[in-house]
């Protein structure tokens, strides 16, 4: 019967298992470990976001442009390429994994950790159409696992599974604009229950709250910006009316068949990037990286905006989008959807990185798109777009509804019904569409977390 102090299956109780002698001690480690993986994880975004300015702000200025070319990205993204190439063929770990498997499996050993940070450091800035987020739960994983010798992480494969997420989440506690993301991720991904799941999240979310402290504190003292995904600036919102849920249900099936007809393109990719020796890797990852400079600079011939709203990850270009929807002809949106949805797809299935964040900027960018529509509106709308995109790639419904609302902020608790309709909507669209025959691949395992995450 539920609130017996014996599990059904005979296991040990929740009590049992937090007062254990060595239980303490792993909550001590997963603090402890949260400090020096918080410092590294804060030292890579900042480099990463301060390479990223001077390619795609500084350079072009002192280029003599006003603000970077529409052919900006072919040269920047076949740098990329070059220098991702040796690093997924020869380094350990080949720079950490495919980003259409989701945001990884098991921890990182830590001997693959520097070619994850080389492989990230070579895409992210140079404008690859991916997120950080995968790279930081790969280095938090890795780094964490430092901190037990090997010996005894082949004696207690718990133990590693425990410090790699606590790791992970540590890593990308600010990255998501709050600790508690990265808590309920973790939580979701699991697939635990009982005593073990309390026994896997309280590492991770002690980890996690130690991180963002230090995220917060060093980004005060250093002026660094870490780039975190946060709209400051949002369209105000009020209770969501019949036409909201009217255009919202619909929208949400749209956004969940984009993103899911990306991720299928990208395995195929994948496929046809890994197949063969390494020469051929190394040729067709230059190639691939090539193409995503040729679908950013299509946008920016199509618009005649800048290149860097279809680059990189999203997350300035949301922010801006956000701030200022109206300031966005419906032609430039599309145009953003087709041109950044497709170089995602490509990177998905060659590159190396993160598959969220751009992903939730082609979700509110399509939702923006429909605002004008008689009913509807530009705050839901945006929830909208927000909510469904995270559900269909990550495939994690509550953390999707969770990032969507600490993203509103202030905004979240009016359009939470409508989030939540539509996170429920995209992701069983999602799973409907990953089940159609030809597309058994494609659900194998979840986006957002691979099905191997402990």
């Amino acid at each position: 019967m539920p609130g017996t102090p014996q599990q059904q299956d005979g296991g040990p109780t929740l009590r049992e298992v937090l007062l254990h002698k060595g239980y303490f001690g792993l909550l001590l480690i997963a603090a402890l470990v949260g400090i020096p993986v918080s410092l590294a994880a804060f030292g890579f975004v900042g480099l990463e976001h301060e390479l990223q300015h001077w390619i795609w702000e500084s350079l072009p200025h002192t280029a003599g442009y006003g603000r970077a070319p529409w052919w900006w990205p072919l040269p920047a993204l076949l740098l990329a390429g070059l220098l991702l190439a040796p690093v997924v063929t020869r380094l350990p770990g080949r720079g950490g994994h495919v980003p259409v498997d989701g945001l990884g499996g098991p921890p990182t050993p830590p001997a693959a950790v520097p070619g994850v940070v080389l492989a990230a450091l070579a895409c992210l800035p140079l404008g690859a159409v991916l997120g950080p987020e995968a790279p930081l739960m790969a280095l938090g994983g890795g780094l964490a696992l430092l901190a037990v010798r090997s010996a005894r992480r082949a004696e207690q494969p718990q133990l590693v599974a425990v410090l790699g997420a606590a790791g992970a989440a540590a890593a990308i506690s600010t990255i998501f604009g709050s600790p508690l993301v990265a808590g309920v991720m973790l939580i979701e991904a699991a697939g635990l229950g009982g005593p073990r799941l309390i026994a896997l999240i309280l590492p991770s979310l002690l980890a996690s709250g130690v991180g963002a402290l230090v995220f917060t504190g060093f980004g005060h003292w250093t002026g660094l910006s870490i780039g975190a995904l946060s709209l400051p600036h949002l369209p105000k919102s009020g209770v969501p009316d019949p036409g909201d849920f009217l255009w919202g249900v619909p929208l949400a099936a749209v956004i969940a068949l984009v993103c899911v007809t990306g991720q299928t393109l990208g395995r195929r990719i994948k496929a046809l990037t890994t197949a063969g020796p390494a020469r051929r890797t190394a040729a067709r990852t230059v190639l691939c990286a090539v193409a995503v400079g040729c679908c950013i600079a299509a946008y920016a011939l199509l618009t005649g905006r800048s290149p860097e709203e279809a680059a990189l990850s999203g997350q300035a270009t949301l922010g801006a989008l956000a701030a200022d929807p109206a300031g966005w002809p419906i032609g430039a949106l599309l145009a953003l959807v087709l041109c950044k949805g497709l170089g995602w797809s490509i990177a998905l299935g060659s590159l190396r990185g993160g598959p969220i964040f751009p992903a939730i900027l082609l979700g509110a960018a399509l939702g923006i798109a429909c605002a004008p529509l008689p009913g509807f509106g530009t705050a839901p709308a945006l929830a909208v777009g927000l909510a469904a995109s995270g559900a269909a790639v990550t495939r994690l419904p509550v953390t999707s509804t969770v990032l969507a609302a600490a993203l509103l902020g202030g905004e979240a608790a009016n359009a939470m019904p409508l989030l939540i309709v539509s996170t429920v909507t995209a992701f069983m669209t999602g799973e409907a569409l990953r089940g159609r025959p030809g597309r058994a691949s494609a659900a194998a395992a979840p986006s957002g977390l691979s099905s191997e995450t402990p």
